[in-house]
C-alpha cells in the first residue's frame, strides 16, 4: 500500500460548484464545509477547450473568505498558462490544467509551484496515461476525466477506471507523490468502484447538491456508511 493510502483510509471529497445555483455560490460553499467534503472544486472553463462557460478568478477570489476548505481550481482552457498566477493570487491551492491544452506542461508545472501552490495535470477520457509519463515526477495531483469535460450530469465511462489503476501502480512502483483525483459521473453507484481503482479525491457534482441529506452522501461517497 502507498504512503498516500496508508495516510488517507478514505477519499477526500471535492464538491464542484459547477452544479451550484450561479446565483448562490457563497451558500454552495457553505453548504461543502458544512457537509464534512474537505474540497471545493473550481471548474473553470473557456467555452473553446470546452462546449462551456463557466467563471474566472475573481469568484475564487470572493469566495475565498468563505470557507477554509482546499480550493481545487481545474482549468478547462487553452493556454492555462495566461491564468495560473491570477488563480493562485486569489486563493487556490491546486491548480490543475490539462495535458491537451499546453505545449510547455513541465514549464508551467513548474511555474504553478514557485506561486506556492500544488500543481496538477489532468487527461480528457482519450488521452493514456503514457501521454503524461514525463511528468508524473512532477506533478502534485493528477485529475482523471471519467467523462467528456464541458456540462455535469454526465455518466462515468468505466474504460476510464484503468488509468486510474495504471496510475496508482505507477505511483506505488515508483515512489511518486501524486494524488489521484477523478471527476465524472461520481455518485453512489460509482464511487465504490473509483475507490476501488485507487482514487484519492473524488470530484462530485449534480450528485452533491441534489441531495437531501449531502453529510450523509458525502459519508457514503467515502465508504464509510453503507
Amino acid at each position: 500500500m502507498s504512503i498516500i493510502k496508508t495516510i488517507m483510509k478514505h477519499p477526500l471529497i471535492a464538491p464542484s460548484v459547477l452544479s451550484a445555483d450561479f446565483s448562490h455560490f457563497a451558500d454552495a460553499v457553505a453548504d461543502i464545509d458544512a457537509s464534512g467534503a474537505e474540497w471545493v472544486h473550481l471548474d473553470v472553463m473557456d467555452g473553446k477547450f470546452v462546449p462551456n462557460l463557466t467563471f474566472g478568478p475573481k469568484l475564487a477570489a470572493d469566495l475565498r473568505s468563505q470557507s477554509a476548505a482546499v480550493f481545487d481550481v481545474h482549468l478547462m482552457v487553452y493556454e492555462p498558462e495566461h491564468l495560473a498566477a491570477a488563480f493562485a493570487h486569489a486563493g487556490a491551492d491546486y491548480i490543475t490544467f490539462h495535458a491537451e491544452a499546453v505545449v510547455h506542461a513541465h514549464r508551467l508545472l513548474m511555474v504553478i509551484r514557485q506561486l506556492g501552490k500544488k500543481a496538477g495535470i489532468s487527461l480528457v477520457p482519450s488521452t493514456p496515461v503514457s501521454g503524461i509519463a514525463e511528468l508524473l515526477p512532477f506533478a502534485d495531483l493528477v485529475l482523471v476525466m471519467t467523462v467528456d469535460p464541458g456540462f455535469g450530469g454526465q455518466e462515468l465511462i468505466p474504460s476510464c477506471l484503468e488509468k486510474i489503476k495504471t496510475l496508482a501502480r505507477i505511483r506505488e512502483q515508483r515512489k511518486y507523490g501524486y494524488v489521484i483525483s477523478v471527476d465524472g459521473g461520481i455518485h453512489e453507484s460509482t464511487a465504490a468502484l473509483v475507490r476501488e481503482a485507487g482514487a484519492d479525491v473524488l470530484v462530485t457534482g449534480s450528485a452533491f447538491f441534489n441531495a437531501p441529506d449531502k453529510a450523509a452522501l458525502v459519508r457514503r461517497l467515502k465508504g464509510m456508511d453503507p
